[in-house]
C-alpha cells in the first residue's frame, strides 16, 4: 500500500505520508498486538492444556495406585482365606486321621482280646479233652487193674 500512495501527488504524499505512516505503523502495531495477543492466548491455552494433561496424568496415576492397592489387598485377603482354609482342612484331616487311628487301635485291641480269649478257650477246651481222656484212661486202667486183681484173687481163692 505505501508504494501505491507514493505514486500519487507529492503534496498529498507528504501530508498523507505521515498519516499513512501512522496508519501503517498502527496497523503493523495493531497486527503485531493482535498476533501477540493471539500468541499469549495460545500460550495460556497451551499452559492450561499442559496443566490439564498433568492433572489427568496425576489422576490416572492416583487411580492406578488405588487399583493396585485394591488388587494387592484383594490378593492378600485371598491368600489369608486360602491359608485359613488350608489350616482348617489340615486340622480336620488330622482329627479324622486321629479318630481313624483310635478306631483301628480299639478294633485291634478287641481283636487281640477275642484272639486271646479264643486261644485261651481253645487251650482250655483242649486241656479239658486231654484231662477227660486221661481220666477215662486212668479209670480204664484202674478198672482193668482191679479186674486183673480179682481174677488173680479168684484163682488163688479157689
Amino acid at each position: 500500500m505505501p508504494t501505491q500512495q507514493r505514486g500519487t501527488k507529492k503534496p498529498d504524499i507528504k501530508e498523507e505520508a505521515p498519516v499513512e505512516a501512522e496508519v501503517v505503523e498502527e496497523r503493523p502495531k495493531s497486527a503485531l498486538d493482535e498476533v501477540m495477543s493471539q500468541a499469549e492466548r495460545a500460550y495460556a491455552a497451551y499452559m492450561d492444556a499442559e496443566r490439564q494433561v498433568a492433572k489427568a496424568y496425576h489422576e490416572n496415576e492416583t487411580q492406578v495406585a488405588k487399583a493396585y492397592k485394591r488388587a494387592e489387598a484383594q490378593a492378600h485377603r485371598a491368600y489369608e482365606a486360602t491359608v485359613a482354609q488350608a489350616l482348617k482342612d489340615r486340622d480336620q484331616a488330622m482329627a479324622k486321621a486321629a479318630k481313624t487311628r483310635e478306631d483301628l487301635y480299639a478294633k485291634a485291641e478287641e481283636a487281640y482280646r477275642v484272639a486271646v480269649e479264643t486261644a485261651a478257650d481253645a487251650a482250655i477246651a483242649d486241656a479239658a479233652r486231654v484231662r477227660d481222656g486221661s481220666v477215662d484212661k486212668a479209670w480204664k486202667v484202674r478198672d482193668e487193674t482191679i479186674e486183673q486183681a480179682w481174677q488173680i484173687y479168684s484163682k488163688i481163692a479157689r
